[in-house]
């Protein structure tokens, strides 16, 4: 219902900004064109993803400061927060990293977003970057339609960089013909009742936009165009911060518990961090004013020192929160709680890893062993045998031919509410997977998909044994007992010599 409202409301702001003023059109282009340049960017590094980062995030996820460094660099490298936050969702939706890992790199990638603010600040609004531009977009949409997976992304890169180069020049440009028409500068509003005003703005149009970024390269261009006050703009960027946690929300509603942990923790953390930038905004601008002084900014070039001020208030919000990732995970825990287990629903398949080729092959190699968990526990009862006494008997032999005693349950119907369920729900993810991936990901994805259906098949065979397995247990023929009880022994699927199925499974 939302979403139909927000739409028509958009449309008709932007037909009333083209009505009242030429120039607010190049400003809008110069938004969609940045938009746009993310989006490319986007894909680009997702061609990178494959195996690589997964590797990466294994050897850089196991202390508190490797994440935080993790998460920097990465958004420093990508350019998008957003980004970051939802492949550290899919990561931990597939049990590739710890919740604790995944805040990590949460608190890293506020830090590696004012990279962006910087760039644009410190080079965006003092050169020409339009004439950077047209040679990117050229070679990066030349490589963008190259066969080779790397050299596609490589092109998606540049093309990015080239359509952000663009947009911020557009909105440069537009912002300082707006200055000639119309001043926004005289909707200013001081001391909190502007703050909090202009960062519910920030906020809002960085759920609009969908990117933090886009929003930071706004502001800086108004600021340097003198179309908003210092004050204002500053309230925009708590609010941007804020707003940034939409995507990450909207990522993980396809995930599971833990990605809506992560996505909690990311919404908590960017609160806390605006609400200590508000509550303290007047020494925060001090600071600024010496760090701006002390490095040889100018008094009146806002644009940089919104810049340090965006890294300020995002390390003094890291610096405050790290030592308490801990217990935010355990309060997370207990907010969003493990939900009872029910072997029939998939545990690690989430539709927010299907961009990342090597985060799919881990979570479907994990739903494929808790499949195998789901149906071990059925075909142990319809071999008439608790899965303890398989696991845990010393002398196997003797405990299957001392135990006759029979398993009373309904087979047809646990098999269609655990194991059907499960293993359709594998092979759907992985049918959706597909079409993304490389195609040596696609065979390693056809072998777990074969693996899951000997599984099922497994199942299905001891399902039509159990008849008459049920009535010789209890027979006084100790030989055709015994006959069945060997069948049973070598059923057994961690010995090796599975009679009953082979030794896919």
């Amino acid at each position: 219902m939302l979403k139909k409202i927000i739409l028509p409301v958009i449309m008709l702001i932007l037909a009333y900004g083209f009505w009242v003023s030429p120039d607010f059109k190049e400003i809008a282009a110069g938004v969609a064109i940045f938009l746009f340049g993310m989006l490319f960017l986007e894909d680009g590094f997702r061609a990178f993803t494959g195996g690589v980062l997964e590797k990466l995030l294994k050897k850089t996820t196991d202390k508190v400061w490797k994440s935080l460094s993790f998460g920097i660099v990465a958004t420093t490298i990508m350019q998008s927060s957003s980004l970051v936050s939802v492949i550290s969702i899919s990561f931990i939706s597939a049990g590739l990293i710890s919740l604790v890992a995944g805040i990590g790199i949460i608190f890293g990638a506020n830090i590696g977003t004012t990279t962006g603010a910087w760039l644009v600040a410190g080079f965006g609004l003092k050169v020409k970057i339009s004439a950077y531009a047209m040679p990117m977009l050229a070679f990066g949409i030349i490589l963008a339609f190259q066969k080779s997976r790397y050299l596609k992304g490589i092109g998606s890169v540049l093309a990015g960089l080239g359509f952000l180069f663009l947009g911020i020049h557009y909105m440069k440009e537009g912002f300082d013909a707006f200055r000639g028409s119309f001043d926004l500068a005289a909707f200013a509003v001081e001391g909190y009742p502007g703050l909090f005003l202009f960062a519910a703005i920030g906020m809002a149009a960085t759920v609009v936009m969908q990117s933090s970024h886009a929003t930071l390269v706004l502001i800086i261009t108004a600021l340097a165009a003198q179309q908003i006050s210092y004050e204002n703009a500053l309230a925009l960027a708590i609010g941007a911060n804020l707003g940034t946690t939409i995507t990450a929300i909207i990522g993980s509603m396809s995930a599971n518990v833990e990605g809506k942990r992560l996505a909690g923790a990311h919404l908590i953390f960017n609160a806390v961090t605006g609400l200590i930038a508000i509550a303290f905004i007047s020494q925060f601008i001090m600071v600024v004013d010496y760090i701006s002084t002390s490095v040889g900014i100018a008094e009146d070039n806002y644009a940089l020192k919104l810049a340090v001020f965006h890294t300020v208030f995002n390390v003094v919000g890291v610096v405050v929160m790290v030592p308490f990732i801990q217990k935010l995970a355990d309060a997370l825990c207990k907010f969003f709680a493990e939900p009872k287990e029910d072997l029939a629903q998939p545990k690690y398949l989430s539709d927010a890893a299907i961009d990342f080729p090597g985060t799919v092959l881990q979570a479907v190699r994990k739903e494929s062993w808790h499949l195998f968990d789901s149906a071990f526990e059925l075909m142990a009862h319809g071999m008439n045998l608790h899965r303890t006494e398989i696991l845990e008997s010393v002398d196997l032999e003797r405990t299957i031919h001392n135990d006759r005693e029979v398993h009373k349950f309904d087979m047809d119907a646990l098999y269609d509410s655990k194991v059907k369920v499960l293993y359709g729900a594998i092979v759907d993810f992985i049918s959706r997977s597909q079409s993304r991936l490389p195609s040596d990901f696609s065979e390693e994805l056809y072998r777990f998909r074969h693996a899951a259906a000997d599984i099922v098949e497994c199942v299905k065979h001891i399902k039509h044994f159990r008849k008459n397995a049920t009535e010789y247990l209890v027979s006084d023929n100790e030989h055709i007992r015994g006959e069945y009880n060997k069948i049973r022994l070598g059923w057994h699927p961690y010995c090796g010599k599975s009679t009953a199925c082979g030794n896919r499974a």
